[in-house]
């Protein structure tokens, strides 16, 4: 089985992508903070990541998700984000690797759970705010940055997917992985 990281700065199209990729008949594994968010929001805390527990929280609904794909027989498995971003997200916030993110991130490097070459999505030049994205495109871009050098210090090899219409983006990620029509 082959694993992949689609990752990339908030609101550069991820979940758009792997919608598509679900319905082209991939299996497709859910990233974990912004549900970490709206779980936190719908329990009356407004700004989640403010929570000096809610990078433990997306660690473990990561790993919960990621043991879940494990048993799915396809070939191919892409995954919104991972435990690396889960760091550059820290790293972002001013906060500390846990305990639990520094268990996972060496888990996932010792396993080589994923492939070593990340889908990074590009952002599409402007971001629009939601419920749980409250951020500017400035900062935005400067977590982009971070999210990069993160997955550079890990080992990992950038297959930057650029902007583009959704076919186009969701084409090169299926060249890139080596998949042919399915």
């Amino acid at each position: 089985m082959q694993r992949f990281i689609l990752t990339g700065a908030p609101g550069a199209g991820k979940t758009a992508i792997l919608r598509q990729l679900e319905l082209d008949g991939f299996a497709v594994v859910e990233e974990a903070a912004t549900d970490v968010i709206a779980l936190g929001q719908a329990q009356g805390v407004l700004e989640a990541w403010k929570q000096s527990s809610f990078i433990d929280a997306i660690v473990d609904l990561q790993k919960q998700r990621k043991l879940r794909a494990a048993i799915m027989p396809d070939e191919f498995q892409f995954h919104d984000r991972s435990a690396i971003c889960t760091a550059s997200l820290a790293a972002y916030l001013g906060y500390p690797v846990s305990e639990a993110l520094s268990r996972e991130l060496e888990r996932i490097m010792t396993e080589a759970i994923f492939q070593s070459r990340v889908f990074f999505v590009r952002n599409l030049g402007f971001i629009s705010p939601t419920e749980a994205r409250r951020i500017s495109f400035e900062d935005a871009l400067r977590f982009e940055r971070i999210h990069e050098e993160t997955y550079r210090c890990f080992g990992f090899e950038i297959v930057s997917i650029e902007r583009g219409s959704l076919s186009d983006r969701v084409a090169a990620i299926k060249q890139a992985a080596g998949i042919h029509a399915k």
